[in-house]
């Protein structure tokens, strides 16, 4: 089996090139892959572009259909508040990271009140932390110049 959570750190390198905070996503199906994305916020100009939104909008251009039952989705960051909930409404199964995000707030588990999809989606971490991590503080260190 390939190595997805390798693949989302090389696809969040590719946000750095746009000066984008540097996340990659990849969607599986039955172990193949349907959609390869990373951040494009600043190179579309819209807040709406991170890599999760973009992979789930491939996906379901590609299939025709905004339901994503059975698909995994991998990232290299722990998804945002906004992510979380278009992840829940699309019907992905599993959500795989690897990096906890810096609020260190499963989203899934807050929204479960208040979005019932929420619940099902079942979230885990993956490995290569520290290679997103290092990714993420290398963009920092450069906004901070």
């Amino acid at each position: 089996m390939e190595d997805y959570m390798l693949q989302t750190i090389k696809l969040a390198e590719k946000s750095l090139k746009y000066d984008d905070v540097p996340v990659g996503c990849i969607i599986v199906k039955n172990n193949k892959i349907l959609a390869k994305t990373y951040n494009i916020k600043e190179k579309k100009q819209n807040i709406t572009k991170h890599a999760e939104i973009v992979a789930i909008e491939k996906v379901s251009k590609k299939i025709k259909n905004w339901h994503l039952d059975g698909c995994i989705l991998y990232t290299s960051l722990q998804p945002c508040l906004m992510c979380s909930v278009i992840i829940a409404q699309s019907r992905i199964d599993k959500v795989i990271y690897a990096l906890e995000n810096s609020e260190k707030i499963d989203y899934f588990d807050y929204l479960k009140d208040v979005e019932p999809l929420a619940k099902k989606v079942k979230v885990e971490q993956g490995k290569y932390s520290e290679k997103s991590l290092e990714l993420i503080q290398k963009f920092f260190q450069k906004k901070r110049k």
